[in-house]
């Protein structure tokens, strides 16, 4: 087991640059990822890494020896993993990556049956609104939209992800009247700059008979999170475009309503993501199975739809 933990240790900093973002991922000081990798260095004979006060990099030992050993490693841990669950003995922290809110109003509330019928495996929340790299940062599943679906990672549909336009009454009381697109451009607007780019990335209406058009409005104030946008709505700052998701739990309690509740963004999908590239644990595979299940049941992706039937 200490080889595993050293090679572990190896493949986590080689991935991340340096001891103390591993460490981080991994739950352990920066001294003690240090200590496995020079006991594993020991060990083989050779030098992995070139040490410096500022810099971490691979020898070119150290680099053949990541490019064999990664996907050798997740097999043998996901091995034991499913071993230990077919005995009877399923255990083990599941890393989630989610979006705070739509973690929060969503998925969270789904986890105390997940819980009891997998009472040892112990769910580990990270919430964050950018798409995080699966592999070299550790997670297990990760569940949100905006993420490249590339050969190593799989996704599964959960619901549409669709935004809406959302203002409060008393903006919309005060403004001039709104009866189709073009006429946003006189209004105010509160803009979601994308947690990938960092941008406001432009957005195309679809409306009743396959219509679409542009969205315009002018900038009133730009943020980079959809609860902060939501809560600048309710001060009658502008119009905002978020998710659904975000949306309705305002428009249930009044707070706020849709503009143009005809015409929407359509923006892909919600999924729920895990790694392709090695076999997969059983912990993540009844964890996703569970999910899929779940907003089924709910009925989550027929509610999450914007468009009006």
């Amino acid at each position: 087991m200490d080889t595993l933990n050293g090679i572990d240790c190896f493949i986590r900093s080689a991935e991340a640059g340096s001891f103390a973002e591993a460490a981080r991922q991994l739950g352990l000081t920066p001294a003690a990822v240090g200590k496995n990798v020079a006991k594993l260095e020991q060990l083989l004979g050779v030098r992995l890494f070139q040490r410096s006060t500022r810099s971490l990099s691979l020898t070119e030992a150290g680099r053949q020896f990541l490019a064999e050993s990664t996907d050798s490693l997740s097999q043998i841990q996901a091995a034991m993993a499913n071993l230990a669950t077919a005995q009877g003995r399923s255990t083990g922290t599941l890393k989630i990556s989610l979006a705070p809110s739509f973690g929060c109003n969503y998925v969270v509330p789904m986890l105390a049956g997940f819980m009891e019928q997998y009472p040892q495996i112990v769910p580990d929340l990270r919430f964050s609104n950018r798409a995080v790299d699966l592999v070299s940062e550790g997670f297990d599943v990760a569940i949100g939209g905006g993420f490249e679906v590339s050969p190593s990672l799989v996704a599964r549909e959960l619901a549409p992800a669709h935004l809406v336009l959302l203002a409060s009454r008393d903006y919309l009381d005060r403004s001039p009247p709104i009866s189709k697109p073009t006429d946003l451009a006189r209004h105010s607007g509160i803009l979601i700059r994308s947690p990938q780019s960092g941008r406001v990335l432009p957005r195309i209406l679809q409306g009743p008979g396959e219509q679409t058009c542009v969205l315009k409005m002018r900038t009133r104030m730009t943020l980079d999170d959809p609860d902060a946008a939501c809560a600048a709505v309710l001060r009658g700052l502008g119009i905002t475009v978020v998710g659904m998701a975000h949306s309705i739990p305002f428009l249930e309690r009044g707070e706020a309503v849709r503009v143009l509740p005809e015409w929407f963004v359509d923006s892909g999908t919600i999924n729920i993501y895990f790694s392709g590239r090695k076999l997969l644990s059983r912990k993540t595979r009844v964890f996703v199975d569970y999910i899929v299940d779940e907003f089924r049941r709910l009925e989550l992706s027929e509610r999450l739809a914007a468009n009006i039937k």
